[in-house]
């Protein structure tokens, strides 16, 4: 099982490695995250950790998500979120820090990117368009979406306007830059998806 933790992007900057190089780094505020229910193969047919991020009020939350952390005797969390189950000794109350990481891990990134609206398919799949020449009546239209007679059909998966961004994304190969405890802070190099507070979980690969 990987190691794997909840956590919120909070922004971009250069890192300076130690030969001087400028490394491109998200900061990302990976918990702590208490684990909320220990799923087993037994009662629930898998293994796997539920786990709470963002101490949050008992009024913001939902009345079966507010019985869900008092059965527990735990503080009400914002967001709830599955991982692997990585270490046998977790336990329902246990805290994972980001000390799980360690410098030059290896980590794929989950997210959900930014939404950009509808857009036509230029931006949205980086079509060419036609000629922007005087007297050309074709300029960023997507142009034929299928045949007439036959199929008669417009294929599914055709390319075509329509809203683009706000997905859940995974970026994988990226590398575990630096690791600062005492702030719940790790540098990621390369960047993540999602916007600035956006929900991201980081599982090492």
């Amino acid at each position: 099982m990987k190691k794997a933790l909840i956590g919120r992007k909070k922004g971009m900057m250069q890192y300076l490695a130690e030969d001087g190089t400028a490394v491109p780094v998200t900061i990302c505020e990976l918990g702590p995250c208490a684990v909320i229910q220990k799923k087993t193969p037994d009662r629930d047919g898998y293994s796997a950790l539920k786990v709470g991020f963002l101490a949050v009020k008992e009024s913001r939350l939902s009345k079966p998500k507010n019985g869900e952390f008092k059965k527990r005797n735990l503080a009400p969390m914002k967001v709830t979120k599955e991982i692997e189950l990585f270490d046998d000794s977790l336990d329902v109350g246990s805290v994972i820090t980001c000390e799980i990481f360690q410098e030059n891990d290896v980590v794929e990134v989950t997210g959900i990117s930014k939404g950009r609206g509808f857009q036509g398919v230029i931006k949205r799949h980086g079509f060419g368009g036609g000629r922007e020449t005087h007297g050309s009546t074709f300029h960023r239209a997507p142009g034929s979406i299928g045949a007439c007679a036959y199929p008669s059909e417009v294929w599914k998966g055709q390319r075509m306007p329509g809203r683009h961004g706000n997905k859940t994304v995974t970026v994988k190969n990226l590398k575990v830059v630096k690791v600062i405890k005492e702030k719940n802070i790790v540098l990621i190099s390369g960047a993540v998806p999602g916007t600035v507070d956006s929900i991201i979980k980081v599982r090492a690969k």
